[in-house]
């Protein structure tokens, strides 16, 4: 991605940001440009280092958006030694701190796969695999994930990776409760859960939820409204590669005193196994579930989302199919293809993420090799604003990588999954991806409001909006996205709380499209400023003020 730097009136600097391969528009094409955009931050690593960082997810707080913490399996090829990596950043992404080893003791006793929450009351919880003896074991931070309790055994025996999620919700009887979803690797392979209510310092002893007639895999939960717990998993086939069957589901509303449980909710035809044109990685179709939370028309709609093939409306190559439930899993819809490239066209999507953002946008991150060489991989952003039915996809990583097994970790091992959240209008998506030279958590926040325009389809936006700043806090820079509906007079000023003007960043005749603007805010000291956007256009005129705060 490239930035084009224009002075503007007022002597502020700003930059709008360009995207190739899309129209572009201006009253001066000689002199300048303008480019209708998906707004995507800068790609980068949240925590660079020399130690190999794979599986990825993040969460945000539960109150508090500016606080992110994500996790990763860490790998020390040189010495062998496996661990949990720790990031976290308290400034909305502005800066990341944290440490590729959870440092809880018995630090040797660390297997990786870890599963992360945040609760309540902002303390850090972390679930993970036992290395010399098998087992699931959790700690806890109250530090933003800088120092770690000592392990808490959860369950012992051989189990599958778990997933964590909180109840945040003040309304819920079992509000600030935490759980941990897994399959025991033991016929008949069932689910289990634990919860805390304590912050991790006690779990509750494990329980199982599902009795099933065909090997579980790959339990994943998720918060709903009022304090539901949603929970699915994968029936896979009993012979290797284990394929992805059927999806099973339970939900429970009184905290998983009991629970519902229905083991078949749809057919599935997973991926399982290896990609040997992607250097013979193991991928799987394991399915991940999301809630709407958002209090709009789809809460408490349930969706989740497979990776599939040969079976409609997937095609004959790797393809992101989602399921919904609108009656809290009681039924379930038919698949709807997420990607929007051609049917059949010899093109992969794997791994996917789901999550439903505060405004009710269903927003799918994976992995697509529609824009490169089947060798190769860059990452996507699917976004729906009407609970699935229809969605537009676009790259939001700025290059791509090649992926390649790691050796010494079992038969194709590059990591079995990627993670993403949102913070307001900001989604934080991160994968792993070893363009560095070892594989590394990377990011690239994306402004939602963006996502919604069908780019490859020449669509423009049919309203006006001002969106969010991101970073935000900042130091010096920040983004602000523009939507215009139609042509028009555009004014974009910065403003101190006593009113007086600090910056005019756009003052002039624009076409309709969405763009981004850049204030670099390095000659102006640190406090909360205004910013506003008057548009006079033939349609009527428009007027929104945000607040956003630069932090030296």
């Amino acid at each position: 991605m490239r930035k084009a730097i224009l002075l503007l009136g007022g002597g502020a600097i700003a930059g709008i940001m360009f995207l190739p391969g899309v129209v572009s528009t201006s009253n001066n094409e000689s002199e300048q440009k303008r480019t209708r955009i998906v707004t995507v931050g800068q790609n980068y690593r949240i925590y660079p280092s020399n130690v190999t960082q794979t599986e990825t997810f993040i969460v945000r707080h539960p109150h508090n958006p500016a606080i992110l913490f994500a996790s990763a399996n860490t790998i020390n090829l040189n010495t062998g030694f496996i661990s949990e990596g720790c990031y976290a950043t308290t400034n909305s992404g502005l800066t990341w701190f944290g440490s590729d080893t959870c440092n809880g003791p018995p630090i040797t006793f660390h297997g990786g796969d870890p599963g992360i929450t945040i609760d309540k009351n902002g303390i850090f919880l972390l679930i993970r695999l036992g290395r010399l003896t098998p087992g699931l074991y959790s700690h806890f931070s109250t530090d933003y994930g800088r120092n770690w309790s000592t392990q808490l055994t959860i369950a012992t025996n051989d189990q599958d990776r778990a997933t964590l999620t909180s109840d945040g919700n003040p309304a819920s009887s079992f509000y600030g409760r935490s759980y941990a979803v897994w399959v025991r690797f033991a016929s008949p392979y069932p689910v289990f859960f634990a919860y805390t209510d304590n912050g991790g310092t006690g779990w509750s002893a494990p329980v199982q939820i599902n009795a099933p007639s065909q090997r579980g895999q790959g339990g994943e939960v998720a918060m709903g409204p009022n304090g539901v717990v949603n929970v699915c998993w994968a029936a896979v086939i009993n012979v290797s590669p284990f394929t992805e069957d059927f999806v099973g589901f339970a939900s429970s509303s009184n905290g998983g005193a009991t629970w519902t449980v229905r083991e078949n909710v749809f057919d599935m035809n997973g991926i399982a196994g290896t990609f040997p044109t992607k250097g013979n990685i193991r991928v799987n179709g394991l399915p991940r579930i999301d809630v709407d939370k958002s209090g709009g028309s789809r809460n408490g709609w349930i969706y989740v989302v497979t990776t599939q093939r040969n079976l409609a409306p997937a095609g004959s190559d790797p393809d992101i199919i989602l399921n919904r439930s609108t009656d809290g899993g009681a039924t379930w819809s038919a698949g709807i293809r997420v990607n929007q490239d051609a049917l059949n066209n010899g093109k992969f999507q794997y791994f996917p993420a789901i999550h439903v953002d505060d405004f009710g946008g269903v927003n799918v991150l994976y992995y697509d090799d529609r824009n490169t060489s089947s060798d190769s991989a860059g990452v996507f952003v699917a976004r729906s604003v009407d609970g699935g039915n229809t969605w537009t996809d676009h790259q939001i990583s700025d290059h791509t990588f090649k992926p390649q097994a790691i050796g010494g970790l079992g038969q194709g091992y590059q990591g079995d999954n990627i993670g993403m959240t949102s913070s307001g209008t900001t989604l934080w998506p991160v994968w792993m991806d070893n363009s560095s030279g070892i594989y590394q958590i990377w990011t690239s926040p994306t402004d939602i409001t963006t996502l919604e325009v069908a780019e490859e389809s020449g669509a423009l936006p049919e309203i006006f909006s001002l969106g969010q700043n991101y970073p935000n806090p900042f130091n010096p820079s920040t983004n602000i996205g523009l939507r215009i509906a139609d042509f028009g007079f555009v004014s974009l000023k910065i403003y101190d709380l006593l009113g007086r003007e600090a910056a005019t960043l756009v003052n002039e005749e624009m076409e309709q499209g969405s763009y981004e603007v850049t204030w670099n805010a390095s000659g102006f000291a640190s406090g909360v400023y205004l910013y506003r956007l008057d548009v006079r256009a033939p349609s009527g005129t428009f007027t929104q003020t945000r607040k956003m705060m630069l932090m030296k």
